[in-house]
């Protein structure tokens, strides 16, 4: 563990107590191996001039919601010491009549909520206090004589407190226990099972002795040959079951969700473990994951489905024997799968869902095997667990909800992707929560999109090969597919039937139909087992109401709204919905320039603005607009409609 500590950035704080510690928070907050995630949390004594000109003792702590590794001093909440002292006195306090209490004792009524574990910061006699979760003690702690080796490690320079659910009830023990203590005696506490603080009068000092004690657990590791060894394996990667593991989870859930596979050596190493069903089904590192992870994860056999299912019914099983009082059930479906053969698989409602459970999954596996290496891997109770996952304060979480995004947890694949519809398509069905890979032969793509949730992937849509390609690439990173916005065409020059020439009819035909048959052939598989799931096809107005001059382009997209017809026919019994949109004029893509739109104004004898709103409601018609459309096409409200056309043309004479 490397000291991060610098004199020159130290001194930036100009010796002002909360920015010396934001400034070593954010050095913890940023190495996993001690913070995951929210994990941990820092505090500062100081004083400050209250309200009447008086000097007062003020803790800040870190606010729920805020990150170790980003932290703000705004995301410190400044709390009165003395009345978290005299709540450490009480003999009882619930964990909500306790945040209750401290924000009461807040002086910014607009900080955010302190850290459960506020009191427990008040009590340590020293101006900085810091907590990690450390993995190096934490894995030490997991085994079968996990006390015993943290006094070989530091010998009676720490304070070992036996585990206790964090919040007063953690706080009360300590409170009990330090009463009569001389803390100049100890260098840190290690929490059994959970983590690991330090404490001093200086910032420096208090992340020194962190990274001191953490690295002094980290050798004891390695010279005991805890150190895990991983092997070359090869993914057996299965994408169509992929995609139903993911269905069934999402079923078990209630909602969509992602599901991404992870097939490096260490994901397939740890899968291939001998006793994978044992070891990797004991509990998690530190039981503040169980929130994000559950307490184990599904272990994937020769039938994925069926054993998504009986971990479902294990785990009410279990809410069963530990629930009381009215408490509410969690969804019962797996956050994480071990698929033997294949890696590691981390679900989640969003990028960022995944990422979370996925980080957590690479720190847990490691530890796991260290332990294991150490004489065995063990974590605390499963009522402890289930304690911590259905804690108060988590339940009174629920009641508070929030709104789903609508497209939360789907996966969406829109061609055309660099340009006009296209690309209103992504941005829109990206805003309403859905992640979209974003296909385009315009190398353009990868530098129009940057967004977490977006994939551009060049792709040439007229190569069967190129498609597949994207799509699995697709599979293994999210799990599925449920909506596909077959949008890719291309407008060439005005040529009459008589002077066509083969080249300009086979380009069209290729693009703007044979690519979308040749998308649909990929797609079609995956889309089966996908959630809701939905093509939408953008037709053309030329379709219902072809001019001169276009043949080529009517002819295809003509045949491309036939295609999607017996698309409809084919894929309703399998759930599929197919649609189609016919935009008419949208003036806001690569093929209306001011040239253009200037030419075909003066054509009609009226003026460009005129021209612009040529159609009965006499409105301009956007890529926006389209993409609005095809959103609502690809959401509940069209749930039970298949087949349709539908124009977004503002109403044009000639089709009506």
């Amino acid at each position: 563990m490397e000291n991060s500590w610098s004199h020159k950035e130290a001194k930036r704080c100009k010796d002002n107590p909360l920015a010396l510690r934001v400034y070593s928070s954010q050095l913890l907050g940023r190495e996993p191996d001690l913070v995951l995630h929210g994990g941990g949390n820092t505090s500062v004594k100081t004083t400050v001039r209250n309200f009447f000109g008086e000097e007062e003792m003020i803790l800040y702590i870190k606010g729920s919601g805020w990150d170790l590794g980003t932290i703000e001093a705004a995301g410190f909440a400044p709390v009165k010491l003395d009345i978290l002292k005299r709540m450490a006195q009480l003999k009882k306090l619930s964990d909500s009549a306790m945040v209750k209490g401290q924000r009461a004792a807040m002086i910014d009524p607009n900080a955010p909520t302190p850290s459960v574990e506020a009191i427990l910061h008040a009590i340590i006699p020293y101006a900085f206090v810091d907590h990690t979760h450390a993995d190096s003690v934490v894995t030490i702690t997991n085994t079968l004589d996990g006390e015993r080796r943290i006094r070989e490690v530091y010998g009676d320079r720490v304070l070992i407190v036996p585990y206790v659910m964090p919040g007063f009830i953690l706080a009360r023990k300590i409170y009990e226990m330090t009463r009569d203590l001389d803390w100049s005696k100890y260098d840190g506490m290690i929490l059994l099972n959970h983590g690991i603080f330090t404490f001093a009068d200086t910032a420096r000092k208090s992340y020194a002795q962190m990274i001191r004690l953490v690295s002094m657990a980290e050798d004891y590791l390695k010279r005991r040959g805890a150190v895990v060894k991983i092997k070359k394996q090869k993914s057996q990667v299965d994408l169509l079951t992929l995609a139903a593991i993911r269905w069934a989870v999402a079923r078990h859930k209630g909602s969509a969700l992602l599901a991404s596979l992870k097939i490096l050596d260490k994901a397939v190493s740890f899968s291939n473990l001998r006793n994978i069903d044992s070891i990797a089904t004991r509990g998690p590192l530190t039981p503040d994951h169980v929130i994000r992870t559950k307490p184990t994860p599904v272990i994937l056999k020769e039938n994925p489905v069926e054993d998504i299912q009986r971990f479902v019914e294990k785990y009410k099983k279990y809410f069963k024997q530990y629930a009381h009082g009215q408490w509410t059930m969690l969804d019962p479906a797996p956050r994480w799968a071990v698929w033997p053969g294949h890696g590691l698989i981390s679900f989640g409602a969003n990028v960022q869902d995944v990422q979370i459970v996925s980080d957590i999954t690479d720190h847990t596996i490691k530890a796991i095997q260290q332990a294991e290496i150490l004489g065995g891997w063990k974590v605390l109770s499963e009522k402890d667990i289930f304690e911590m996952e259905y804690w108060e304060l988590e339940q009174a979480k629920l009641k508070k909800g929030g709104k789903t995004p609508l497209f939360q947890g789907k996966v969406a694949l829109v061609t055309g992707a660099a340009s006009g519809i296209g690309k209103a398509c992504v941005l829109s069905l990206h805003a309403k929560g859905a992640v979209v890979v974003a296909l385009d032969i315009n190398r353009e793509v990868e530098r129009i999109f940057t967004q977490k949730g977006i994939v551009p992937t060049v792709c040439d849509v007229t190569k069967k090969d190129q498609i597949r390609k994207a799509i699995e690439a697709m599979i293994q990173r999210f799990g599925g597919l449920d909506i596909v916005v077959s949008n890719a065409g291309i407008f060439l020059a005005s040529e009459n039937i008589a002077q066509i020439k083969t080249a300009t009819w086979e380009k069209s035909l290729q693009v703007n139909l044979s690519s979308h048959q040749l998308l649909l052939q990929c797609a079609i598989p995956y889309l089966e087992l996908g959630l809701d799931p939905t093509v939408i096809v953008i037709g053309s107005k030329n379709v219902p109401a072809p001019g001169p001059g276009v043949a080529a382009y009517s002819v295809a997209k003509a045949g491309l709204t036939q295609l999607a017809r017996v698309a409809a026919l084919e894929l309703a019994p399998k759930g599929i919905r197919v649609n189609v949109v016919h935009p008419n004029q949208v003036f806001d893509t690569a093929i209306w320039t001011p040239e253009v739109l200037q030419k075909r104004a003066e054509h009609y004898g009226i003026s460009v603005a005129e021209y612009k709103t040529n159609n009965l409601l006499k409105v301009e018609i956007t890529s926006q607009d389209v993409a609005e459309m095809v959103c609502a096409l690809a959401g509940p409200v069209f749930l039970k409609t298949t087949g349709a056309q539908i124009p977004i043309d503002g109403g044009n004479d000639r089709v009506v």
